[in-house]
């Protein structure tokens, strides 16, 4: 709506200093002025004085030469206040610990992030299996086995609306085509879990469902299993977990949203 939405005009400073946040957590690596200028299409001049602005504020932080920016220990801050005010995330944790002492394998709980899935809590495997995914981190959601849990939750028309335009490659596993995701997830439909077999990291097979105290699901559950190790009798111990825990973070999860509505 051109900067407006119900009535209320969009904060143009605002706007771009979220904007430029977004950008530095996205890129994984410093930036210089130039290609952060190029990145938001915003005259270095002004982008300059706000990011002086945000250094100064510990927002963003620049290397010794001063030319380099990323994210200050602010960002750090506010999103570890995120995660330890989510009541979901306090209601998961329990349940991830036991889940991870029944599997000894390396799990997730994730929340949906319109395109992506950011980690909300891991559990390491005791097979010391060291994947990429970690708290506060935003995958693709085609190409995990978290995120198309949670595409599945909705419609094609709503997946295919949050969907990119273009769905990025991870490894050579992942699934790039449209159509092929689309009928990947009529099938996470049918059969109640989500897959992918070294999509998101190669050599690791993960298994995922979504929690569906929200409707439509926005947060899932993920277990990491290494291909050496990988087989369908553990495939399916695991899945049987996983589902066990579901239904008891599902209802757990209304029973207490019930109790606090009726004090």
């Amino acid at each position: 709506m051109n900067g407006e939405k119900e009535g209320v005009r969009e904060v143009k400073s605002a706007a771009r200093t979220v904007e430029l946040l977004e950008l530095l957590s996205g890129m994984g690596q410093a930036a210089s002025l130039r290609v952060l200028s190029e990145r938001m299409g915003v005259p270095r001049s002004s982008l300059y004085a706000l990011l002086q602005t945000l250094v100064q504020r510990g927002w963003v932080r620049t290397d010794a030469t001063g030319t380099l920016y990323t994210l200050g220990i602010r960002a750090l801050l506010t999103g570890t206040g995120y995660i330890d005010a989510d009541t979901r995330t306090a209601q998961v944790r329990p349940h991830l610990d036991a889940l991870s002492e029944r599997t000894g394998e390396t799990l997730h709980f994730a929340r949906l992030d319109g395109a992506d899935v950011v980690y909300l809590a891991t559990r390491e495997s005791r097979h010391y299996l060291r994947p990429h995914s970690r708290v506060g981190r935003h995958l693709p959601a085609h190409a995990t086995a978290l995120g198309k849990a949670l595409l599945a939750e909705r419609t094609d028309a709503q997946a295919d609306a949050l969907l990119p335009a273009e769905l990025v490659a991870l490894t050579d596993r992942t699934v790039t085509d449209r159509g092929e995701l689309l009928a990947e997830l009529s099938a996470v439909r049918d059969r109640g879990y989500a897959t992918d077999d070294g999509e998101n990291v190669e050599g690791v097979r993960c298994l995922a469902v979504s929690l569906r105290y929200d409707r439509p699901a926005t947060d899932a559950l993920s277990c990491s299993i290494p291909v050496s190790r990988y087989s369908d009798a553990l495939a399916e111990e695991t899945l049987a977990a996983l589902r066990e825990t579901r239904s008891l973070l599902e209802q757990n999860v209304v029973t207490d949203a019930f109790t606090r509505a009726a004090t």
